[in-house]
């Protein structure tokens, strides 16, 4: 390894864009936000240090055949392009590749020669220009930055990136910064400053002038060059290079050796693939989850250390990847049905002992649908809305994890084939829940715990686990239902209270949330009795509702978990005052009591 020449950012971008920089196959993808490529093109301005670069001479024809090279990005859209496209070297004519530098390099060349496309606030995700609209980078050149950024202070360049109808509203204010890369000799940036007015503005003229600089005549890219190596030197210098300044996380670093221990297959795409169908699913994972669910399928120690990341370790992996990825699209298609949301899904690793049953078991294609399996499915849903709720796979989760694969094996035998044992034909629920309690992670339900769970507020991510087990026969398959109130929020303002005739004395019960927006008020109901609903008055809802659907009002209340009488014995229908506002503190007593029982009943 020896320090090379400096070279300029122009001839960077040079070598970008004529292939003569690629990214190899162990780099992690552009992870910069706007700001910070703004921030970047501001502190070359000011005359920061920019950090050295590392590069890797690739000249070996057997390195360029057997692994992946990738090119820059240069079009960036948040979310929806950030994969690089791959690059074929094969027979290629000898090039560098990037080992540590590629996101100071991508911020550069998006900054200088491509755009960046950000979703703006408050809307929802949507690949269109209204929602993410396309991006290039400016330099104002009327006036220094100002200082009020608290992220970032000591601005005095402003760069932004900017779509093109901002540009429009006051185009002599912005330069946009690739234009400087057509005006590389002094002669031909001189005339540009006159043509275009610039030279008669002290600030223009002083900030273009850096701004030429810093691309064309400063030699601001130090670069260290691996030369004579193969790509597992190069692995190790990467992994040595990124372990200070603003290292690549642990996972970064071993999927990238996993991805150059692949042999037949591209793991980085294959990986990224799978993030995105779950992503289409509605759910967010990243690449950890991905690799977890590896190890956690085929590897003795599933910790994140480099040695479970050998050839020999990741062979697996890719040998069993078409089940391994169906396993996993079939388990979050089924908690989908459940009625689980990106929201709702408190952990991800809930889920690894339920991909490890899918997919050694073969029930890919089956789980979510297969008659004969309703049992299995019912039993694993109940399951996870407890270990949910219990936060049973919080801190510690490998150690939890690990332990609870030995409910799936034969008694005192190391992990390995068969990975499940014969004998087991369901879920193994009581057999995790003895492995968890002697990890101190009892999944056992005590009156306490029950309690709180009653003063889940409406909205929070538990709130869902809970009113699906209190309403289990809705149709969360296709996502017809919705959390309600039951009396409705709009009844506990002051002023509606008292014109509904509540005591002031009451007033303070009445408005507790615990009381009027937690689980004691609050109710799944399907899409019908939700339009029905609104905001009625819950005992003219009950009364009509029941009417509706031509049953007696006892046992439409009986179904859904509502009190119909305040003392026993008294005749049928007498028990509908308990739903009226002014009963409310009757209410929530009896309905205490009701969801106490109905919850016990359905944990254990």
């Amino acid at each position: 390894m020896s320090f090379q020449v400096p070279i300029s950012i122009d001839d960077a971008v040079s070598r970008i864009r004529e292939r003569r920089l690629l990214l190899p196959a162990i780099q992690r993808e552009f992870i910069w936000g706007p700001k910070k490529v703004e921030w970047l093109f501001d502190s070359l301005l000011q005359g920061y240090p920019f950090g050295s670069f590392l590069f890797w001479e690739v000249r070996d024809q057997a390195d360029k055949d057997q692994y992946r090279y990738y090119e820059f990005l240069v079009k960036y859209r948040e979310r929806y392009v950030t994969h690089n496209p791959e690059f074929p070297t094969q027979g290629y004519r000898d090039f560098d590749a990037v080992l540590d530098g590629q996101q100071r390099l991508t911020a550069l060349y998006i900054g200088l020669t491509g755009t960046y496309a950000y979703k703006l606030p408050g809307v929802w995700w949507e690949d269109t220009e209204t929602k993410l609209p396309t991006r290039k980078l400016y330099l104002n050149v009327e006036a220094q930055a100002a200082d009020d950024d608290e992220e970032q202070t000591g601005r005095r360049y402003e760069f932004r990136f900017l779509t093109q109808g901002e540009y429009e509203q006051k185009p002599e204010k912005w330069f946009a910064a690739g234009e400087i890369l057509k005006v590389p000799e002094a002669f031909e940036f001189n005339k540009m400053l006159k043509e275009n007015g610039y030279s008669e503005s002290e600030f223009a003229s002083r900030a273009l002038s850096k701004l030429h600089a810093v691309v064309h005549t400063h030699k601001l890219i130090n670069y260290y060059l691996i030369q004579k190596a193969d790509m597992e030197r190069a692995l190790n210098v990467f992994v040595r290079v990124n372990s200070g300044g603003e290292p690549l996380s642990l996972s970064d670093m071993l999927m990238s050796t996993a991805i150059a221990n692949w042999k037949v297959k591209d793991a980085s795409k294959e990986i990224r693939g799978l993030v995105d169908q779950i992503f289409k699913q509605g759910f967010s994972i990243d690449k950890n989850f991905v690799l977890k669910a590896c190890l956690y399928l085929y590897g003795a120690d599933i910790r994140y250390k480099v040695a479970n990341f050998s050839a020999a370790q990741v062979k697996p992996f890719e040998d069993n990847w078409e089940g391994i990825q169906q396993s996993i699209l079939e388990v979050f298609g089924l908690i989908r049905n459940f009625g689980y949301s990106d929201r709702s899904l408190t952990s991800n690793n809930a889920l690894l002992p339920i991909v490890y049953w899918t997919h050694h078991k073969a029930l890919q294609g089956r789980l979510t649908s297969e008659v004969g399996l309703r049992s299995d499915r019912d039993c694993i849903r109940r399951w996870l809305h407890v270990v949910l709720l219990k936060r049973i796979f919080g801190t510690s989760a490998d150690t939890v994890l690990s332990a609870v694969r030995k409910a799936f094996l034969q008694k005192d035998t190391e992990f390995g084939k068969p990975f499940i044992r014969p004998d087991l034909t369901q879920f193994p629920v009581e057999a995790i829940g003895a492995i968890l309690k002697v990890q101190g992670k009892d999944p056992s339900i005590g009156d306490e715990f029950i309690d709180s769970l009653l003063y889940t507020q409406y909205g929070q991510k538990d709130a869902f686990s809970i009113l699906a087990l209190l309403a289990p026969n809705l149709d969360y398959r296709n996502g017809d239902f919705h959390e309600d109130h039951l009396h409705p929020a709009s009844a506990f303002n002051k002023r509606a209270l008292l014109a509904a005739g509540v005591p002031e004395s009451d007033l303070e019960f009445y408005r507790l949330p615990e009381h009027w927006n937690s689980i004691l008020n609050l109710r799944h109901l399907d899409t019908n009795e939700n339009k029905s609903k609104k905001d009625a008055p819950l005992s003219d809802w009950v009364t009509n509702e029941a009417k509706r659907q031509k049953i007696d009002v006892e046992k439409f209340c009986l179904d859904r978990d509502l009190p119909t009488d305040l003392e026993a014995g008294e005749s049928s229908g007498a028990g509908i005052e308990v739903l009226r506002l002014t009963h409310f503190r009757d209410f929530i007593e009896a309905r205490r009591v009701l969801l106490r029982e109905r919850l016990k009943e359905a944990l254990q």
